[in-house]
């Protein structure tokens, strides 16, 4: 298992092309499917968190959330598949390639599903073939069928899947940066 400074320093090495994709392509087209008081689930080194106000980032690696927080973002340190809010306490929330890198989503699901109010929306992106092979930590590839049952499962009902940057069949295979992106609502 890679250390969490070493995955952190992967994070940071972030290019200004993929910055760019996520600040002007990326987050304008997730905003629009969010409201309300956000939680970004594995924020990293608050992209997100940075790009919309009333956006809470919440991490498993401290030197992430250490990041953070000098940026004056938001974020919290989390334990292993506990979030550290209240129930009902966000309206949505972005899961933002982050179950790949488990075996088993199922306790964080419940742990978002618990702090995301009921009709709030959960947005879940995972990385296309290419960028699941780039990852050394990515445990579990995730095609749109096998994306809709698990999160259907854990009690959300799909609202819409993108494909990101572009709905090119095949295009995961070849670009790295494409990810799938699934829509849901939390059951009442």
């Amino acid at each position: 298992m890679i250390s969490y400074k070493s995955y952190f320093d992967y994070l940071s090495q972030r290019s200004r092309l993929g910055l760019l994709y996520r600040k002007h392509w990326l987050y304008p087209k997730l905003t629009k499917v969010i409201d309300g008081r956000t939680l970004d689930v594995g924020c990293g080194v608050g992209d997100m968190l940075s790009f919309r106000h009333n956006t809470t980032g919440v991490d498993v690696n401290p030197h992430a959330v250490a990041w953070c927080r000098s940026q004056g973002l938001e974020a919290y340190e989390m334990a292993e598949d506990v979030l550290p809010f209240g129930d009902c306490a966000f309206q949505s929330v972005i899961l933002d390639n982050v179950i790949e890198h488990l075996y088993d989503p199922e306790v964080l699901l419940s742990q978002i599903r618990r702090v995301l109010e009921p009709g709030g929306v959960l947005v879940v992106g995972v990385p296309g073939q290419c960028g699941y092979a780039f990852d050394s930590d990515h445990k579990v590839y995730y095609d749109e069928v096998k994306l809709i049952e698990v999160i259907s499962k854990a009690g959300f009902t799909r609202s819409n899947v993108m494909h990101l940057p572009l709905p090119i069949p095949g295009l995961g295979r070849w670009l790295r940066q494409y990810c799938l992106y699934g829509v849901f609502v939390r059951n009442i």
